[in-house]
């Protein structure tokens, strides 16, 4: 999944290589999962079968590496919180776009009913924010403000619901939408961590920057495997955002090029074929990659001004390489490419 550090033993008691803590990161959130309350325990159960790729744990823990390249046990326990608050965030949005498939499984919502998957969201996000303020130094909680992330999130899937079908939404509105939506979390998790080694504001700012780059390359890729990746390799539903009223960057760079089809998609008579060309007609692909290569650059940009060691910054270059590349690699495979 990711290129590992050469060893995975404990240093100390409480500080853990980079392997080691990503190894009691996902023991923590299977723990979570797996020993909920009986009365919901079948529910988490059955989204432990389900394999995420940890990649906002991944990223804090990264983020956590001090001076020896070591991770203290509280990035640990931040980091099986975000992955739970994500799994949270995930278990909401498969029942807002009436999803079948997640990360290769049948969805929560698909399998139990949308009332008992908005239930057991919210169990999740309430075990993601108990388990963040289980950490040994409340300041270290305190200072991360998790609830404020938490608030981000959703105030960025309600600006998606709002314009759920707008045809019209601008560019502005739509990166507004995904700064919260997506890149928020990504913003919390790489916080969370520099947060643990990190005292300097402008250190820490540069790193919350790092964050939501990173986020926003990873939902502008996203937008791109709803049309160019199929859903073995995607593991989740894919070809249905516009099905669903999400309006995202490929379609609005679309809209905003071609007329007919944006008055086709106003009069409801716009299918998935005609779509699909449409979007490789006008650019909007390569638009949306474009844009995202920006922040990639941004990325580099603001990781040079951090000193950081060789491994931290090789990590982070893997991280943001897998955000950038990740899926379209995989299906370049799957083809023999």
């Amino acid at each position: 999944m990711f290129s590992l550090d050469k060893n995975n033993e404990v240093a100390t008691t409480n500080l853990f290589t980079l392997v080691a803590a990503f190894e009691q990161t996902k023991n923590t959130v299977d723990k979570v999962l797996r020993n909920a309350p009986f009365i919901i325990r079948n529910y988490t159960q059955h989204l432990a079968k389900s394999n995420g790729k940890f990649i906002r744990a991944w990223a804090l823990l990264i983020c956590a590496m001090d001076n020896d390249d070591k991770i203290h046990q509280n990035a640990v326990t931040l980091a099986s919180a975000i992955e739970v608050l994500h799994l949270a965030t995930l278990v909401h949005d498969d029942v807002m776009d009436d999803a079948t498939l997640r990360r290769g499984v049948i969805t929560l919502q698909k399998k139990y009913g949308k009332k008992t998957a908005v239930i057991c969201g919210d169990y999740l996000l309430a075990a993601a924010l108990k388990l963040a303020g289980s950490i040994d130094n409340k300041d270290e909680f305190f200072k991360f403000n998790m609830p404020s992330y938490v608030e981000q999130i959703c105030m960025g899937e309600l600006r998606q619901h709002v314009n759920n079908g707008n045809i019209n939404i601008s560019f502005y509105r739509y990166f507004s939408i995904i700064s919260g939506k997506t890149a928020a979390l990504f913003e919390a998790a790489f916080y969370g961590g520099a947060n643990l080694v990190e005292k300097e504001k402008d250190i820490l700012s540069n790193y919350c920057k790092l964050g939501k780059y990173l986020g926003m390359i990873f939902q502008l890729m996203d937008d791109c495997i709803d049309f160019e990746i199929d859903e073995a390799i995607a593991k989740k539903n894919v070809q249905s955002d516009y099905e669903q009223g999400v309006i995202t960057l490929p379609l609005i760079y679309t809209f905003h090029k071609d007329e007919d089809i944006k008055n086709k998609a106003s009069l409801g008579q716009l299918d998935r074929k005609e779509l699909n060309k449409a979007v490789l007609k006008a650019g909007g692909l390569d638009f949306t990659k474009m844009i995202s290569k920006k922040y990639y650059n941004k990325f580099t940009k603001t990781m040079s001004l951090i000193d950081l060691s060789e491994e931290k910054r090789y990590q982070l270059m893997q991280i943001l390489d897998k955000a950038f590349y990740g899926l379209r690699n995989e299906s370049l495979k799957a083809e023999g490419k």
